[in-house]
């Protein structure tokens, strides 16, 4: 068998069939290999004897090569130890350069971990914030929610009253245009000629003539054909007779049955009308502006100014061009008087032109009502036969009618339309005996 065995010997260490310098063993410090010191080169001479075979053993003896390589390991080895001392300082500088950098990696390390500090604050700090505005948030989205579903709400009861409303200004607005249909008065005045027998004194020296007219419309009903009014004394007798449902009127040996029915006339007006008639002051037109304005005020003035024509002292002159129309003022009260009653009146203009002249009213409606009811003293029949000729069955109406067994009494007037007539009937307000 092969045996291996190692000796140490001055500053080198034998090993089986090798010699190994002690400065190729090595410590590792810091994760450098530093070598040691090469050991002084000796002449001596060492013989190895190598046994392979138990059996066969050889002698090997060394001194003559190992004095010649002596030399050259010796050169060699201060090669490697200047070699070495300068990896020495090549470590040394990048073991400082690695220490100067693990202190600015500490440091950065440090600053690092300051800064994670104040980040992981800052976004504590965020994250409550953020925790606060969402609490916010939900508070306000749900305050808003409430808003919206109370808003909502309250649009929707507007909007019920809203057509509750307007279904009651439909019904006031037809209501409304019923009763103007039902007090649209238009009734055509009839010219009446009135007398004048003397201006009333007064005490007073008035520059205008005034006059008050009262103006009351009869309240009328449209009699059909078949209808017939009767009026009676007193009220009472009225009142019975709108009691019963039907009256049986005998006509010789007819009979039918008529219908009493309570009277309702439409709207009337009674109003008063105060005129005033200026006796200084009269209007005029169809005077055409043949000049131009001002010279046809001159001219008007110059025409209206003569005598002779009937005309006086004029105080001014209103003149339109637009309408061709104006007013005079006259300095006494006489010359308008005269003039009116002319109606024609003479204006030197570039040509001779006719104007028209006429007084100045002035009108004013005072005291204007309204009115409408039913006559207490009068009933409609309604459903009056032609049995014979009108005025026979009137008189056999009225007979009837006054009988107390009939429920009636003394009747003052009747009218009947037969069938296929009309007839307007007026009504006169009662006056209280004195």
């Amino acid at each position: 068998m092969t045996s291996a065995r190692g000796a140490a010997c001055g500053d080198r260490t034998f090993i089986k069939g090798t010699s190994v310098a002690p400065w190729r063993l090595g410590i590792r410090t810091h994760n450098l290999l530093i070598m040691g010191p090469p050991p002084l080169a000796k002449n001596f001479s060492q013989k190895f004897q190598i046994n392979t075979d138990p059996r066969s053993t050889f002698n090997l003896t060394m001194e003559e090569s190992f004095t010649s390589r002596t030399a050259l390991v010796s050169i060699s080895e201060e090669q490697q130890l200047v070699q070495a001392g300068e990896d020495l300082l090549k470590w040394k500088v990048m073991l400082e350069k690695a220490e100067e950098e693990k202190s600015r990696l500490l440091l950065e390390k440090l600053d690092a971990e300051d800064e994670k500090k104040k980040a992981q604050e800052a976004m504590h700090l965020c994250l409550q914030e953020q925790e606060q505005l969402e609490g916010k948030y939900s508070k306000m989205l749900k305050d808003m929610q409430e808003q919206t579903e109370g808003l909502q709400k309250e649009n929707k009861d507007l909007t019920v009253k809203l057509e509750v409303f307007q279904e009651k200004m439909r019904t006031k607005t037809e209501e409304t245009a019923s009763l103007k249909q039902r007090f649209k008065i238009k009734a055509e005045i009839p010219e009446k000629r009135v007398k004048f027998t003397g201006p009333e004194d007064h005490g007073d020296s008035s520059e205008e003539t005034t006059g008050i007219f009262t103006i009351t419309q009869r309240p009328s009903f449209l009699l059909q054909g078949g209808e017939a009014l009767i009026t009676f004394e007193e009220e009472k007798v009225a009142d019975q007779i709108l009691r019963l449902a039907k009256c049986q009127v005998t006509c010789d040996k007819n009979k039918m049955s008529v219908k009493p029915l309570c009277l309702t006339l439409e709207p009337s007006v009674k109003f008063e009308v105060h005129l005033s008639v200026s006796k200084r002051m009269v209007q005029f037109w169809n005077a055409p502006p043949v000049l131009p304005e001002e010279r046809m005020k001159d001219r008007l003035e110059m025409s209206f100014s003569r005598p002779s024509r009937g005309g006086g002292e004029v105080e001014k002159v209103w003149y339109d061009k637009n309408a061709g129309s104006g007013r005079i003022l006259f300095l006494s009260s006489g010359v308008a008087e005269n003039l009116v009653l002319k109606r024609k009146f003479g204006v030197d203009a570039n040509r001779e032109m006719m104007v028209d002249v006429a007084p100045l009213y002035q009108y004013k409606l005072r005291k204007f009502q309204t009115y409408c009811g039913a006559p207490r003293r009068t009933v409609l029949l309604r459903g009056v036969e032609d049995v014979m000729e009108e005025e026979d069955l009137q008189d056999h109406l009225e007979i009837h009618f006054q009988k107390p067994s009939n429920y009636g009494g003394e009747v003052e007037s009747i009218r009947y339309v037969s069938t296929g007539k009309e007839l307007l009937a007026f009504f006169s307000e009662d006056t209280a005996e004195a």
